[in-house]
């Protein structure tokens, strides 16, 4: 007949077993979560629909080439062979290297074109918009077909008049889209104003 009495050395054996659980449970339970919240994040990012306007360009190069130039279309790049150094993020009033900018592109950032011959009222107004934007690259760009032009990799969207409010959300829908993203946007080439 037992007593129903646990051994000392079965107790502790219990009372780890439970604190082995616990502990677990204490870690497995937030990790998951996190997942879970970003699994949710990136299926919804990639199931949102292009904005309106918005042309894309698939099968893009990736590769580094010292040697790497663009034809010139009236339009900046949205990808294809680049310069193996990228253009820092920030805003130029002088043209920037299109191959530095594909780089920059590469790693998810947005390049706001503007046209050279803009007014300045309207180059003040999208400095300020973008002036302190993450991944953000502004700059002129010769024989642009409108006012401003808005890319990233892949992606692109001409803006006939400034303003727009196509262009924050152009920015907020595409940044960090790069086929690098979270690559660095900065110690490369180039001495942005901001």
């Amino acid at each position: 007949m037992t007593t129903g009495k646990v051994s000392k050395k079965e107790q502790r054996r219990q009372q780890l077993a439970n604190e082995k659980r616990r502990k677990r449970l204490l870690i497995g339970i937030p990790i998951a979560l996190l997942l879970i919240i970003v699994s949710g994040a990136v299926i919804y990012r990639l199931a949102q629909p292009d904005l309106e306007g918005v042309l894309s360009f698939d099968n893009l190069l990736r590769n580094h080439d010292l040697e790497a130039e663009f034809d010139t279309v009236g339009l900046p790049p949205t990808g294809g062979s680049h310069n193996p150094r990228w253009q820092n993020c920030g805003i130029y009033t002088e043209p920037v290297d299109n191959s530095l900018a594909v780089h920059s592109l590469e790693h998810g950032a947005v390049w706001l074109a503007y046209h050279p011959e803009l007014t300045e009222e309207k180059v003040a107004a999208l400095q300020d918009a973008v002036r302190d934007e993450s991944y953000v690259l502004m700059s002129p760009f010769p024989g642009l077909q409108s006012e401003v032009v808005m890319s990233s990799w892949g992606k692109q969207l001409v803006i006939d008049a400034v303003p727009d409010e196509d262009i924050e959300q152009f920015i907020e829908r595409y940044r960090g889209e790069g086929p690098e993203p979270g690559a660095p946007c900065t110690d490369g080439v180039g001495q942005p104003l901001n």
